[in-house]
């Protein structure tokens, strides 16, 4: 009986070193870098060039382009000479009804925002784009635009950091 006893502990033993020794990592983030090639991304201003403007669209573009990546990775942001790049600028932002009323009126209005985007990378140059992302989002038209515009273009630009994120450092 005393062998069946050691043959247990043995057996235990053996499978706690096996578990141990396995190891699984994930990222949540969805970050797919070699941190030992990519260490610095220089993420540049995107300036406005739409024909229709709302003044504090581009800062707020701009600081969550940098906080996406500074958030979800450990690359160094620096001014020159980064490993990837990231630079464009808004090219669009426009508003266009979506839906009509039973009375033939606007009931719903569709804000869109458009950014095109180069990026490069300087240490797989076959990763390099250029590429247009687009977010949009709704209001009802009993609402003036001046009160839900901030929201809207946070939710949007949200939207557009996630998309750049992933088909940049993603690969999705």
């Amino acid at each position: 009986m005393e062998w069946r006893s050691k043959l247990t502990t043995v057996a235990c033993l053996a499978a706690l070193v096996l578990l141990a020794a396995c190891s699984v990592s994930y990222k949540f983030n969805g970050a797919s870098i070699d941190y030992n090639k990519t260490k610095t991304i220089q993420i540049a201003d995107f300036p406005i060039r739409a024909s229709y403007v709302w003044g504090p669209m581009g800062p707020l573009f701009n600081n969550a382009l940098k906080d996406e990546f500074a958030n979800h990775t450990r690359l160094i942001q620096v001014k020159r000479n980064g490993d990837l790049r990231i630079d464009g600028e808004i090219t669009q932002y426009t508003q266009r009804n979506k839906s009509v009323s039973a009375e033939g009126y606007s009931a719903q209005t569709e804000l869109s925002m458009t950014v095109n985007v180069r990026f490069t990378n300087n240490t797989n140059h076959a990763e390099d784009f250029e590429r247009q992302f687009t977010a949009t989002s709704n209001y009802e038209t009993t609402q003036s635009l001046s009160s839900v515009q901030e929201q809207l273009v946070t939710e949007m630009t949200k939207n557009l950091c996630e998309q750049i994120f992933n088909a940049t450092v993603a690969n999705w």
